[in-house]
């Protein structure tokens, strides 16, 4: 019994991570190329703007990043999300 709440309670845990939405101001790139339409070159040029310009406001602020335009980031809004930015790693 016990290893079946066990198994329950590990497949409920990787359900939630992945719906997680990823945070634009406090992603690797790692975890922004695990993302479905980010890839290495997307994920290095949201990381530079993000070193250059300070944290996102908003998802709809990667519209000023290279490679993003209106249909990418409606396609990607349910997988980012933005808050904070004090805590921004490269």
């Amino acid at each position: 019994m016990k290893t079946i709440l066990s198994f329950l309670a590990l497949g409920l845990f990787g359900i939630n991570m992945a719906f997680a939405a990823v945070n634009l101001n406090t992603a690797t790139a790692s975890d922004l190329d695990g993302i479905k339409g980010i890839g290495p070159s997307k994920a290095k040029a949201i990381i530079d703007y993000r070193s250059k310009n300070g944290s996102f406001k908003s998802v709809e602020d990667l519209k000023n990043v290279k490679g993003f335009g209106e249909k990418s980031i409606a396609k990607l809004k349910g997988e980012l999300t933005v808050s904070g930015g004090e805590s921004v790693k490269k």
